[in-house]
């Protein structure tokens, strides 16, 4: 029996992964216990895909576990120990806003429950390997202090500089303001690699831009595309928070990025990090994908702009996948922004 262990089971990435390796024979144990209704009240409810995966997903087995508890974690990894296969661990408090107003609730999730899961592996399954949904902003507001041009519907990076094709794992996360989910995520990104490079288990950190599709429950204070295009459709209103709509994202498709954490199954290391998201291929500004929305549904969108910018927020952000693409080169991006958004149009319609 090969068994995955997926935290976050009812999130975007949880529910991609739970889909993804079960097709590849894994039993999947998804430990959710839809603390996003929670964080973003009814916006955020995972109910209707715990139901999905429940129905769609014959040996799919759902665990109600808080992952801040270390004993209802630990009779999971007592009972079926080395046949647990892999860990993938996209369990978190993923919100800037929410972080600021409870930080020791962020803390407890992101940092502590992660520490939770690295123990138990190391004791439990140690040659299973970790995959961690890291996040771009451990690398706080210095990604703000690169030499950037304001365009007119996007903010660029100067033609000449080495992270024109995208941002490295070379950037520095020190020295600059970080949001608190940042700062937990942080400690949670350096502690995968320490289990890693130290301990010797098989981990990897994904520092994620944004992640979308249509498993995504989009709310206010998470999920980008989601949650603009939902926006979009159903109010025909939308909030541009700082930097004049301009800054802008690169979006990964959740198959696209499991499928990363299926390539470093096959072929794991030891404390790895990989920037991962949409690139040079698929990125856009905020207002660059109200305008997609616009052209593709032909509706004219309400759209206020707030002068305020949110605390640790990039004004403009591609990430380099060369690092991945080099260790992995049969991984192929199938999602462009475009794509994204005509799928995400399509379920909301």
């Amino acid at each position: 029996m090969k068994i995955a262990i997926i935290t976050g089971s009812c999130g975007l990435v949880g529910s991609e992964s739970s889909i993804y390796f079960s097709k590849k024979g894994f039993k999947i144990l998804g430990i959710d216990n839809n603390f996003r209704k929670f964080f973003f009240g009814n916006d955020g409810d995972i109910s209707w895909i715990k139901k999905k995966l429940k129905k769609n997903i014959e040996n799919y087995e759902h665990l109600n576990i808080d992952i801040r508890n270390f004993n209802s974690l630990k009779k999971i990894f007592t009972k079926y120990k080395k046949n647990i296969k892999v860990i993938i661990h996209a369990a978190a408090q993923p919100s800037h806003d929410w972080a600021k107003n409870k930080p020791f609730i962020d803390f407890d999730i992101n940092s502590k429950g992660t520490l939770n899961l690295l123990e138990l592996t190391k004791s439990f399954c140690p040659e299973a390997p970790f995959i961690f949904m890291s996040t771009n902003k451990i690398y706080g507001d210095n990604p703000n202090n690169l030499p950037l041009l304001e365009k007119k519907t996007r903010w660029e990076i100067k033609e000449n500089h080495k992270f024109k094709k995208g941002i490295d794992e070379t950037m520095s996360i020190d020295n600059c303001t970080h949001s608190f989910f940042g700062a937990s995520k942080a400690y949670a990104d350096l502690i995968v690699q320490e289990y890693g490079k130290n301990i010797g288990l098989k981990t990897a950190c994904f520092r994620a831009g944004c992640i979308t599709g249509p498993n995504h429950s989009g709310a206010k204070l998470h999920g980008f595309l989601s949650y603009l295009v939902k926006t979009s459709l159903k109010k025909r209103e939308y909030f541009l928070i700082g930097y004049k709509g301009k800054q802008v994202r690169d979006n990964i498709h959740s198959e696209d990025l499991v499928s990363c954490f299926w390539e470093f199954y096959k072929n794991p290391g030891y404390g790895e990090v990989y920037n991962t998201g949409g690139g040079r291929f698929s990125n856009c500004s905020v207002l660059e994908a109200l305008n997609i929305v616009e052209k593709i549904k032909k509706i004219r969108i309400k759209k206020k702009i707030l002068k305020e910018n949110r605390t640790g927020d990039h004004i403009w952000y591609i990430s380099s996948m060369q690092k991945f693409k080099k260790k992995y080169p049969k991984w192929k991006q199938k999602y462009s922004v475009e794509k994204i958004i005509k799928e995400l149009i399509e379920k909301f319609s």
